[in-house]
């Protein structure tokens, strides 16, 4: 198995549209904290590090449970906005998986994560999530460069937006451990094929053994009975 299904996975985006989403009250007041922005983008192939890229299937969030999502910073713990209660929607459309999260209902939400978004301090998100059993597909190149594809996500824990560069700790290791797990399945791959390859040459020599051993046993049976006959001949 190119992957482990049962570990959560985090991918960092440089979301350009990570933005403050600004309403106005009829006295020019603004009156919300919301921010919107792409947690993940499709069809876009990324490095997650040299020789192993990646991209994330249309299709991937059809079958995904998203009936508790939570948004963080930097996937601290701390909870920002939630869809539980109404504050954070997620969605999907043709360019990626994308989230909308008011952030008025804390304090540190409204005068410290707004704000550093507001500044462009923050402009990177990052989602956290579990893969389904069979929802990655992979393929290796001449080169030995792994191109995978995540097809079917199981579920989304959180939404985090992102401050720093380079990715969160949390990808680096969750992409060594899948390619870790794919040279695991290549090797596998080649010692089931070379197995199979040597099933198949046994099966070929004891089909060919059966085949000289029936010929040995016609050419037998006439030689009996040419000999019975000339022994008829002669009575």
């Amino acid at each position: 198995m190119p992957y482990r299904p049962s570990e959560r996975q985090y991918r960092d985006f440089a979301v350009e549209s990570f933005q403050p989403e600004v309403r106005e009250s009829s006295d020019g007041q603004e009156q919300s904290y919301s921010v919107r922005g792409y947690f993940c983008t499709f069809r876009e192939q990324y490095e997650l590090f040299p020789g192993y890229y990646e991209e994330i299937d249309p299709h991937a969030f059809d079958q995904c449970d998203i009936s508790d999502v939570i948004m963080q910073v930097n996937h601290d713990g701390h909870v920002y906005a939630r869809n539980r209660n109404g504050s954070l929607q997620i969605t999907t459309d043709d360019h990626g998986g994308h989230c909308v999260a008011d952030l008025s209902g804390s304090k540190r939400g409204r005068e410290e994560l707004y704000e550093a978004i507001d500044n462009g301090l923050i402009d990177r998100m990052s989602f956290g999530f579990t893969i389904a059993d069979d929802g990655f597909e992979w393929e290796e190149d001449e080169d030995g460069t792994i191109h995978t594809r995540i097809t079917k996500i199981s579920k989304l824990f959180d939404v985090s937006a992102i401050a720093g560069f380079p990715a969160n700790p949390g990808t680096e290791i969750s992409a060594r451990s899948l390619h870790d797990s794919i040279i695991e399945a290549r090797n596998k791959m080649v010692e089931e094929k070379a197995a199979a390859e040597a099933a198949e040459e046994q099966r070929r020599e004891a089909e060919e053994a059966e085949k000289a051993a029936a010929e040995q046993k016609r050419k037998a049976d006439a030689r009996r009975r040419r000999a019975r006959a000339m022994q008829l001949s002669t009575i």
